[in-house]
């Protein structure tokens, strides 16, 4: 067999995806594989408890009520995190103060992109006077300070009562927080969306008379969607840093604990030598914030084509 007739036969090789090809590369970096079980391990206990509350397994105020024990403990065998004020372990408050927060950042992200993705997709595409009034949402809210637009938001929400549903607590923050943190998302979608639309498959799909909602839902949103995936990963540490300072202000979850709670408690207790509830909430933080940088960086590089590193 000649050698022209070999490179004849010989199968074209298959071609991979976006989403395979960057997750094959995101599983190279060893840091961002540990980050993601730190994030991982997070996430289950937020979940262990909301299933303990379900299912009544007695491991939240309740038991720390029956169980309180001398008052300031320093940490121990028995308490690793000490006791407060109360008697009540750190080391609980500081795992309640994690399905707090995580729940917070989980809804609020959520509601950022159902928001701020369809905004920034409609935006880009139409352009003329629907881009023009979007643009002009999106920049005066982008023109107040973030930090005061939530607490004016989380102070408007509090206590009110939308459809039967009374917004207390963690309802109200994470609605303040994802209410008014769409607009980067919708900033970065329009823009690719506007880069997208003239390409050859939009062209393609309008020649084949696709309807304009198939084209923006079906064929751009899915060619973006990996930005959306990174934005998520990246913002979701600011919005539980933004639930931190909402509750250290009085303005978070009042009937359960929560790291900005807990940090407001101990801002008293340092005069007193009681560092450990401040320790603890602080030490919670700092490892997840990290897990969530470092993971956010690895999946931004591997996903990205722009940015992408053999």
């Amino acid at each position: 067999m000649s050698e022209s007739q070999q490179l004849i036969k010989t199968e074209p090789p298959k071609g991979t995806s976006l989403w395979k090809d960057g997750f094959r590369r995101l599983r190279r970096r060893r840091l961002a594989m540990l980050c993601l079980g730190v994030l991982t391990l997070y996430f289950l206990l937020a979940g262990f408890i909301y299933l303990a509350e379900f299912f009544d397994w007695r491991i939240g105020p309740t038991l720390w009520a029956e169980q309180a024990g001398q008052s300031y403990a320093p940490p121990s065998s028995k308490n690793i995190f000490g006791t407060d004020i109360f008697g009540q372990s750190v080391l609980r408050k500081t795992l309640y103060g994690t399905k707090i927060s995580i729940t917070v950042a989980l809804c609020a992200s959520l509601i950022s992109i159902v928001i701020g993705v369809p905004l920034g997709a409609v935006a880009g595409y139409f352009r003329g006077f629907v881009d023009e009034i979007i643009v002009w949402i999106y920049s005066t809210l982008s023109s107040v300070p973030y930090i005061l637009l939530i607490l004016a938001f989380a102070v408007v929400l509090r206590d009110k009562t939308f459809f039967g549903y009374k917004l207390t607590g963690i309802t109200a923050v994470y609605l303040a927080i994802g209410l008014t943190s769409w607009v980067g998302i919708c900033r970065l979608i329009r823009g690719e969306v506007i880069k997208h639309k003239d390409r050859e498959y939009i062209v393609a799909a309008i020649s084949y008379g696709c309807s304009r909602r198939r084209i923006i839902f079906g064929h751009l949103l899915p060619n973006v969607f990996h930005l959306v995936i990174i934005d998520f990963s990246l913002r979701f540490v600011a919005f539980i840093h933004a639930e931190v300072i909402l509750s250290f202000l009085g303005l978070g979850e009042a009937e359960r604990p929560s790291w900005g709670a807990m940090i407001n408690d101990a801002r008293i207790e340092l005069s007193r030598g009681v560092w450990w509830q401040m320790a603890a909430a602080t030490v919670a933080i700092f490892f997840l914030s990290l897990a969530l940088n470092i993971f956010g960086d690895a999946l931004r590089d591997s996903l990205d084509p722009k940015l992408r590193i053999q």
